[in-house]
């Protein structure tokens, strides 16, 4: 079986991911912190622990490999959003450089987890560069594209593709809008997730026309996500394998249109975990190793 980290469909063997009762903590950690992290309103702690039970089920039920990232007082609740801090590439992990100041000393916190489990290190995002992993998605093993946004700068990309473009990789940019402004948390994959080789959930009104049709162009479907499905998550959608796929509950449009496109959709109760937070699956899990 051939495996690799560049991808964001094939069958997930290797995940990492930030158990809520150590990102969170306590009620009053999330009391400290929540209103200066610009979530949409408090997360309530216990019921946070019990949908997280759920998500993480979905993984250990699968027998997919999951490693956690500790407890570590550096960090705050956003540490539980686990995909930005860093990139998985065949090379070795990239170190990010977070664009949201209250996130900026998670990389650091994933950099000793990954040396202490002896996992190679390609290179690190340094200042003024920004950079952060949900800006970033594979589209095919040698095509990374990334997204200039509020969180993720010219300088940072700059630096991602000289850490990847001599290994023939090909960044692809994605000059992404304005939308809600610096304090919202909108990334490349808040409007695209792959779940194939060929078909992909796009929220199109906020993508740019040039990235959306490169994505056409290299012969991907697109799964429309509805106005109405949009702020309720409904465009971040983890794939564990070729359409098979793991999104928040209450997003029943989009749900329908990924089956009639044969997919196979689980859904988990999300509103502490993800809605208020604005991470969904993708967000909560740094995926490493798939294979086909």
């Amino acid at each position: 079986m051939k495996t690799t980290y560049h991808s964001e469909y094939l069958k997930l063997q290797e995940v990492y991911i930030k158990p809520v009762k150590d990102a969170f903590v306590s009620d009053i950690n999330i009391s400290e912190q929540w209103k200066a992290l610009n979530y949409l309103s408090r997360p309530n702690f216990d019921n946070a622990l019990d949908e997280y039970k759920v998500f993480q089920n979905y993984f250990l039920d699968r027998n997919i490999k999951t490693h956690t990232f500790p407890y570590d007082e550096k960090v705050q609740i956003d540490s539980m959003y686990c995909r930005d801090a860093s990139i998985a590439t065949d090379f070795g992990m990239i170190i990010c450089n977070m664009g949201k100041g209250g996130r900026i000393n998670e990389p650091q916190s994933h950099l000793e987890i990954y040396k202490a489990n002896n996992i190679p290190i390609l290179g690190t995002i340094e200042a003024p560069g920004t950079l952060e992993g949900g800006d970033v998605a594979w589209l095919d093993s040698t095509t990374l594209a990334v997204g200039h946004t509020y969180r993720t700068n010219l300088e940072g990309i700059e630096q991602l593709k000289d850490l990847l473009e001599p290994k023939g990789i090909d960044v692809v940019v994605a000059e992404l809008p304005h939308y809600k402004g610096k304090s919202d948390v909108f990334h490349l994959m808040s409007i695209l997730s792959p779940v194939d080789k060929d078909l992909a959930v796009v929220y199109s009104p906020l993508m740019p026309i040039k990235f959306r049709n490169e994505l056409l162009n290299r012969g991907f479907q697109l799964i429309e996500v509805p106005d109405a499905e949009f702020e309720s998550m409904g465009c971040n959608v983890l794939a564990t394998a070729p359409r098979q796929c793991l999104m928040v509950a209450g997003n029943p449009k989009t749900k329908l249109l990924l089956e009639q496109a044969g997919c196979n959709v689980t859904t988990y109760k999300g509103e502490d975990i993800s809605v208020k937070g604005g991470g969904g699956p993708t967000c909560l899990t740094r995926p490493m190793l798939r294979g086909n």
